[in-house]
């Protein structure tokens, strides 16, 4: 019997999917990136928004297209996200990002990923390694961008 987590499209992807957390672009927004998975089509407009001195992550919304896996990682990094200050979100980010390339070889920490285990049977196939890591990209980019406008 193959574990939950194993499978793509897990009840909790499927969930994010429907009813995604944080989706639809807001204002006010400190920066926003636009990214696009030009393999499978995936878009991803992400808009952030830090706290004055651009150590907090006061919102993080986004409008993203494409595929379940895609949508469903924009809304569990978002809500992983919000709230936290970017010092505590970098370990967050670099163990997604770790465990997705891994090939499965890696186990996800549910304390520090939450939701982002339920992405991980994604790791499997390196194209919709993609897909789970475009949101985080783009969050990647709209943080360096973010920071820019603030120095």
């Amino acid at each position: 019997m193959s574990s939950p987590l194993n499978s793509l499209y897990t009840e909790l992807v499927m969930e994010h999917d429907k009813r995604p957390l944080h989706a639809g672009l807001r204002e006010p927004f400190t920066a926003e990136v636009h990214h696009v998975n030009p393999t499978c089509g995936d878009e991803i407009t992400l808009r952030l928004q830090l706290s004055e001195d651009a150590s907090d992550i006061e919102d993080v919304s986004y409008d993203a297209i494409g595929c379940a896996m895609s949508r469903a990682s924009a809304s569990i990094m978002a809500d992983l996200l919000i709230g936290r200050s970017t010092a505590e979100v970098e370990p967050v980010h670099e163990h997604m990002e770790t465990v997705m390339r891994s090939r499965g070889r890696e186990e996800g920490d549910e304390e520090l990923i939450g939701d982002g285990v339920a992405l991980l049977g994604a790791a499997k196939f390196p194209a919709r390694v993609k897909c789970v890591l475009m949101p985080w990209k783009a969050y990647q980019a709209a943080l360096v961008e973010a920071r820019a406008l603030q120095a």
